[in-house]
């Protein structure tokens, strides 16, 4: 059975020019003409083009499929091989371009009135790590809380928030001489940097009670982009994450269960 150029264009989801072209450039010769001269494509003329679609889809430009079709047993794997590494590669710049857009939105939404050189300026290390709490720091302290957290993160100035880093800086190198040296994730400095760090939460940005500071340091402890809301990677240690966690939890304990004997 013979299938015209507009028939085969319709079902074959491609345009008249397309065969057109694949015909003049010797990829799809159409195996027969009517008697006024019109292409005509029979079933293997059909196949050969459904091949040309599929590699077409994978992102082979026309001259790769011309010769993958001219040799296919010699070819085909090989440029398949090939082109399925391409593919592995444009994926994985497609997600990093996805986490790079992502967070580029979530400092928007934080509603810091700073500029981006003013950002970096303040932030430095941790310029991204200030949008992730405004997505999961604060998510758990419901509506209410988070609508608290944005609103005062906008009102801040940037003086308020050279301070807030200041005395954020100041705290993390407390933590970090105090894992370093061994002491115990509930003895009486850890428990001190763990209420600081509550009160900081509170102080800045949302009212921070010890439940809801033991579900942001569970964070901190499963969720590498949560810990660096407060050390940065270049200044992390192994196993710090948990330590913090485990001071936050103490900390939290040893203030709620006077409360619980009550």
């Amino acid at each position: 059975m013979s299938y015209s150029v507009k028939q085969v264009a319709s079902f074959a989801g491609v345009t008249v020019r397309t065969l057109h072209h694949y015909d003049r450039t010797g990829l799809l010769t159409p195996g027969g003409r009517s008697r006024a001269g019109y292409r005509l494509y029979d079933d293997t003329d059909l196949a050969r083009l459904q091949q040309i679609l599929f590699y077409r889809e994978l992102g082979f430009s026309l001259d790769e499929i011309a010769a993958i079709l001219k040799d296919p047993q010699a070819n085909a794997l090989d440029h398949l091989r090939a082109r399925q590494r391409r593919l592995h590669e444009e994926i994985a710049r497609l997600q990093r371009l996805t986490e790079v857009a992502e967070r580029a939105i979530e400092v928007q939404q934080t509603g810091v009135p700073l500029t981006p050189e003013e950002r970096f300026e303040v932030f430095g290390e941790i310029i991204f790590d200030l949008s992730y709490a405004t997505e999961a720091q604060f998510k758990w302290a419901g509506s209410q809380g988070q609508r608290e957290a944005m609103a005062r993160a906008a009102a801040h100035s940037k003086e308020d928030w050279r301070r807030l880093m200041a005395e954020a800086a100041d705290w993390r190198t407390e933590l970090l001489a105090a894992f370093d040296r061994g002491e115990p994730s509930d003895g009486e400095r850890a428990l001190h940097l763990a209420e600081r760090h509550r009160r900081h939460i509170t102080r800045w940005f949302t009212s921070c009670d010890p439940a809801m500071h033991r579900r942001i340091a569970d964070d901190f402890a499963a969720d590498p982009r949560a810990f660096a809301l407060v050390v940065p990677p270049s200044q992390q240690r192994h196993g710090l994450a948990a330590y913090l966690c485990k001071a936050v939890h103490a900390n939290a304990a040893r203030r709620t269960e006077p409360e619980a004997h009550r």
